[in-house]
């Protein structure tokens, strides 16, 4: 059996100031992404499916696509790269596309984009979050063992280790049961203080304090084909719920989740592994991702340059 890596590479990048999903931050201008799909193909991946934004193709391809096409998997495979765009074609006939409306409509309806490129198991990650390359082997190992309905998997990371010293960030705060996700809540604004200190401060009358080991969520999730269906109907009940005029508002995946395990009908593996998260939400964050990735080139968990692999 095989499985695909889905990435998510068309979002805004607003709170960071620029393109961050093809931002050359590794020592040879590597993009975080080209690190998630040298570890997916390292750890078995056979297909590369990356969700952009309309006029991005050109881009992508010069960046890393054309090169992830000449890869092998492990077993001497070659390596399969779809395109899928991310834009308003994709919105159904009955939802009218606010004038202002700029943003896209977030994970799930990304998740969609992709569902004509997928009929194996896949994980799903965002572009710009290095997630470690054991996480990927993880995951592959439990893709393939899913049942066709009902089951999922996710990657799961402790809170601290997973904020920002220079700005909020949005997580989905989980709670787990011998190793299932009972309830994911995706909570938008997780401030780290100074002290060592986590809070939520969304309402900012009352901070609600957040444990800094709770296991949280970074959009590294394994599904079979099965989702695509929930993912429909769930994006289109949200589009139906919107206020007229709505320009921000995101359809996002933890959200979904979190439905699906409360109404009983996925049950959600919770995964652990050694590998470190880190990642750029705001400018600021880069210099400290920089040196992680020298780091991680000069003690050979990586070869010297990830463009001419």
């Amino acid at each position: 059996m095989k499985a695909t890596l889905v990435i998510m590479a068309a979002g805004m990048g607003s709170r960071y100031g620029g393109e961050k999903q093809t931002d050359g931050i590794g020592p040879n201008g590597e993009a975080i992404m080209e690190y998630s799909v040298y570890d997916a193909v390292q750890a078995g991946f056979h297909k590369i499916v990356f969700i952009i934004k309309p006029g991005m193709e050109a881009t992508l391809r010069a960046l890393c696509g054309d090169r992830v096409q000449t890869m092998k998997t492990p077993q001497g495979e070659p390596v399969e790269v779809a395109y899928a765009v991310q834009d308003f074609t994709s919105v159904p006939d009955f939802y009218a596309i606010p004038p202002e409306r700029t943003k896209p409509f977030g994970t799930v309806h990304a998740a969609l984009c992709a569902r004509d490129h997928v009929d194996e198991p896949f994980a799903i990650i965002n572009a710009d979050d290095y997630y470690g390359a054991s996480a990927f082997s993880t995951i592959l190992e439990k893709l393939l063992t899913l049942a066709e309905s009902g089951q999922a998997a996710m990657v799961g990371y402790r809170l601290k280790n997973t904020v920002s010293d220079n700005g909020t960030v949005s997580r989905g705060v989980c709670q787990t049961e011998k190793g299932s996700l009972r309830k994911v809540k995706e909570t938008l604004k997780i401030k780290k203080y100074p002290d060592g200190r986590i809070a939520d401060t969304a309402d900012p009358e009352q901070e609600v304090p957040l444990d800094p080991e709770s296991v949280v969520s970074m959009n590294f999730w394994g599904f079979t084909p099965w989702i695509f269906q929930e993912l429909d109907q769930y994006f289109r009940d949200f589009l139906k719920d919107l206020a007229p005029g709505e320009r921000k508002a995101e359809c996002l995946l933890p959200v979904l989740v979190d439905r699906l395990i409360g109404a009983g009908k996925l049950d959600v593996a919770v995964l652990h592994t050694d590998a470190v998260w880190f990642g750029v939400t705001y400018q600021e964050d880069r210099p400290v991702v920089e040196q992680a990735l020298r780091q991680l080139h000069d003690s050979g968990a990586y070869p010297k340059s990830l463009k001419s692999e």
